[in-house]
């Protein structure tokens, strides 16, 4: 969840394993100048989502944007509530684990809704 790759992904892939990519558009989109997330993705060899959090900052995906809040401390550079931070962080999350491991399946992957209009599928 937003953050690099500290080491590449193998050229051979992850063979088949499924993988969700979570970010802050800054340095985690497609056009980023930074290109760790887009190289990565393309050697992931099975299921995959890389979604990006509009107005989302990089500690969005952490507890600091919801305890911050909590005593009014926000960051203006990451617009983004820090309750609906930890909201989509939860629900993207749990929606992973619950189909790749529970073999649930989970609309909220299956591509943008009106329901969470701040995240954005990235397919490069």
């Amino acid at each position: 969840m937003d953050g690099d790759f500290s080491a590449p992904v193998p050229r051979s892939g992850l063979h088949g394993r499924p993988f969700l990519m979570l970010g802050s558009p800054g340095g985690h989109a497609p056009d980023s100048a930074d290109t760790n997330w887009l190289d990565s993705r393309r050697r992931l060899d099975g299921w995959k989502r890389w979604l990006t959090v509009r107005d989302a900052g990089h500690f969005a995906f952490i507890d600091l944007p919801v305890l911050g809040a909590q005593i009014g401390a926000t960051d203006p550079k990451a617009p983004l509530p820090g309750k609906r931070a930890g909201e989509i962080t939860r629900d993207c999350a749990g929606a992973f684990f619950d189909q790749q491991l529970r073999g649930i399946p989970q609309p909220l992957l299956d591509g943008p809704s009106a329901a969470n209009s701040e995240v954005v599928f990235q397919n490069p």
